[in-house]
This record gives structure tokens, C-alpha cells and sequence, in this order.
């Protein structure tokens, strides 16, 4: 299977088998032996690619014993239904915020933070677009500052030079690891932005909607511009091109960020759950190289490793979005409650 087929899922599968089941009489038990276990999954569209394709390869290790089912509610929608018990494990494409980590206190719920890759937040435009080769952090802002909205609605006032021709947007949505790590690092506040652009938690949305109109602009996570690069093209910012060189030596900055995986405190020890973290982590390099991530060095993810097999709790980033981390200073830090 293509691994990059982001949209195909475990809960897929399970709602065909279930019709089929239907289809001849045949009850869910019978066609999903109850010693079958369940790993739940949610969260961030951009961790979405890495995770799904540890889930594809983990259950294909295990030959049906364990399912895996990786939904998307977005980084802040999936921290709701981790916080509530709902999930084993939440992606996420920004640090679990103090509001995030209230709730899941008051829930009695603890977490391993594990950071798995390395993203470079990209700024796409159509393919015909002939103009926009480079644009400053401040230029963005300036399209997307709140003060935007209704007012900059075209190239020409993004700068000048730039033709007379309407400006359409598309970003992630308010749920979004994406969208509070962007008006953070370009804006100055995170969900400080302009609220009049095409907005959705599925990037495959806002590819297609670039990739349609010549004066489109928009912005997501690395793998779905890889993905897609037949359909699109990347901005320079600041004159530098997102790859894996410029996020390793720091020169693509604010725009490059860690992804994670947090785990429940009342899941980490559930058979499945370690056997699929540990198998995650151990083939996390593979994966991100898959579905054209940055791998962390070998060493992060034995740490990660450790402190997921110590349990240690917690968060490294104090319940704050952190812009322009690079990954020394990622590795650097101690997880705290």
C-alpha cells in the first residue's frame, strides 16, 4: 500500500469490512476475532503521514492481532479527546498548551511527550505563479495579521511589483497545531490571524484549492507539499527554500518546528500500546524519510525511547508554543510536570 495515501485508515477498512460483514449475515465478532486489541489514535493532519504509516507497517508485523485506527480532529482537537480519555495516543504539530494540560490534569491524566520528526511548515502557491519567488516573515504577516482582513486582497498590496490580481488564501483550520504554530511564528500570537481565507483541518483540501486557482497562496506541513509538488510550488522565506539541509542547520527559520506523539498515562501500559510506541519509535527515521519529513538524529529517538520505557511524564515546553527550536536545543531539555 502507497504510504502516502493519507486519507485511507484503519477506521476505512473497518467501516468496509463491517458492510461486507452486513452484507452476509455475518456478525463483527466473527470477522474481528475479540482477541483482537485496538491502539486509538488522534490528532494533528501534519503527524497524520508519519503515524500512519508506523500504524500500516506495526500491523502488518503483527498479522491482525492488533489494530490500529489514526484519526484527524487537528493537534487541538485531538488534545480535547486525549484529555477526556478517549485516546491512547494524540498527534501533534506544536506543544501541549497550559489549557491542554489543565484538563487533562483535572482528567488524572499524565503523558510521555516524544517528539518523532522534524517539519518544515511550507508556504505553496500555484505553479503559474510567477511573481511570488521569495517572501519575507514580514510580508506574511502582513497578509495574514488580523488588521488583513477585508483590506489585503490582493498581490499588489503584498508588494510592490506584484500584478493586480486577487490574493485567495488557504490555511489550516482553528483546531490546528499548524495554524497556532504559524500566526505564533509569523503573526506574534498564536490563532492571531485574519479569518477570511478557506480554512480546513484536511491539508488534501487545501492542496486541491491551490493547486486550482493561479492566485492562490496557503501554507501546511512539509510531506503534503512533497506529495503534491507536481501541483504546487514552495516559497522561499527569507530567500531560503524548506528541505532537510535548511531545517538541519537552522537557516529555515521560523518556519521549521518538531512534531510529536503524546501517550496516555492510562494506556501506557497496555500491551499494544508499548509493543506499537516502541515500533514507532525504533522505525520513526524510515517513516519520516517515507513521507519526506526530517528524521531526528539516531540519539533523540533513543532518548525518546528512555523516556518512554521510564514513563517520565510531562512536558519540556511548560505550556508554551516555542518558535524557531532547533534540534539541539530540542534534545537539550528537560520534561517537567
Amino acid at each position: 500500500m502507497n504510504k502516502m495515501n493519507f486519507k485511507l485508515n484503519s477506521l476505512t477498512v473497518l467501516g468496509i469490512v463491517s458492510l461486507v460483514a452486513a452484507s452476509f449475515g455475518i456478525s463483527i465478532s466473527a470477522v474481528h476475532s475479540q482477541s483482537v486489541s485496538t491502539v486509538t489514535v488522534d490528532g494533528s493532519s501534519t503527524v497524520f503521514p508519519i503515524t500512519e504509516a508506523a500504524a500500516e507497517d506495526f500491523q502488518k508485523a503483527q498479522r491482525g492481532k492488533v489494530r490500529v485506527t489514526v484519526g484527524v480532529s487537528g493537534t487541538g482537537g485531538g488534545f480535547k479527546k486525549f484529555c477526556r480519555g478517549e485516546t491512547d495516543i494524540s498527534g501533534a504539530s506544536r506543544p501541549i498548551l497550559q489549557k491542554e494540560i489543565d484538563a487533562c490534569k483535572a482528567a488524572g491524566i499524565r503523558y510521555v511527550e516524544l517528539p518523532v520528526a522534524y517539519d518544515a511548515l511550507t508556504v505553496v502557491v500555484h505553479p503559474q505563479n510567477s511573481w511570488a519567488k521569495n517572501l519575507t516573515v514580514a510580508e506574511l504577516k502582513k497578509i495574514w495579521e488580523p488588521g488583513a482582513q477585508g483590506k489585503v486582497n490582493n498581490w499588489n498590496q503584498v508588494r510592490n511589483g506584484f500584478p493586480n490580481a486577487p490574493l485567495k488564501l488557504f490555511g489550516p483550520g482553528a483546531n490546528s497545531g499548524t495554524f497556532d504554530y504559524f500566526t505564533e511564528a509569523v503573526v506574534g500570537k498564536s490563532k492571531s490571524s485574519r479569518g477570511d481565507f478557506t480554512a480546513s483541518e484536511d491539508d488534501n483540501v487545501l492542496v486541491q484549492g491551490v493547486s486550482r486557482n493561479k492566485n492562490a497562496l496557503g501554507y501546511f506541513g512539509y510531506a503534503y507539499y512533497a506529495e503534491n509538488k507536481n501541483k504546487l510550488k514552495a516559497v522561499p522565506i527569507n530567500g531560503v527554500l524548506p528541505s532537510e539541509a535548511t531545517v538541519k542547520n537552522g537557516s529555515y527559520n521560523p518556519l521549521s518546528r518538531p512534531i510529536f506523539i503524546y501517550v496516555s498515562s492510562k494506556s501506557i501500559d497496555k500491551p499494544e500500546v508499548k509493543q506499537f510506541v516502541q515500533f514507532y519509535l525504533q522505525n520513526a527515521a524510515k517513516f519520516s524519510q517515507e513521507v519526506k519529513y526530517i528524521a531526528l538524529p539516531a540519539s533523540a529517538y533513543t532518548t525518546a525511547q528512555n523516556h518512554f520505557n521510564k514513563k517520565r511524564y510531562g512536558t519540556i515546553f511548560g505550556g508554551q508554543e516555542s518558535v524557531g527550536l532547533k534540534i539541539e536545543e530540542l534534545l537539550s531539555r528537560e520534561a517537567r510536570e
